[in-house]
């Protein structure tokens, strides 16, 4: 999607919605099982750094086995590259380009507005707590 990257919604005054602008309907499907593939060992060292971060990024809760293989597809073209003797510009270009359709960078998921938070601190429920002082009241801790 080109243009600017869009600002985060917590930075906006209203929601997009409310800007005027038509709002794109969504079509819902369900998400199947995923098994992520094992990277090849034998890859360049910054493919295979790429692929064990794209397992552990927050994007990947996206991610279907379509998504795996194609990046799968992706960091093996990158170690291929990487290791050739003859290098293209426009050949890194490109492979970098693909990587945009899995939404690697926040710039891609802001696009097309996923936004990766922090996740909220676990906290103990009321009841835990309570139950938690009651027994210390009664000496059972």
């Amino acid at each position: 999607m080109p243009g600017p990257v869009p600002n985060r919604e917590s930075d906006l005054a209203r929601p997009r919605e409310r800007k005027g602008g038509d709002v794109q309907p969504v079509t819902k499907g369900v998400m199947r099982g995923v098994e992520i593939p094992t990277g090849d060992p034998d890859w360049h060292p910054i493919a295979c750094r790429l692929w064990d971060s794209l397992k552990t990024s927050g994007q990947a809760d996206f991610y279907q086995n379509s998504d795996w293989a194609f990046a799968y597809s992706l960091c093996e073209d990158l170690s291929v590259y990487k290791k050739s003797g003859k290098r293209s510009g426009q050949m890194l270009q490109t492979i970098y380009s693909a990587f945009e359709r899995l939404l690697v960078a926040e710039g891609d998921r802001r696009r097309v507005r996923i936004e990766l938070h922090e996740p909220e601190p676990e906290e103990q429920s009321a009841a835990v707590l309570a139950i938690a002082d009651y027994k210390r009241d009664l000496g059972l801790d």
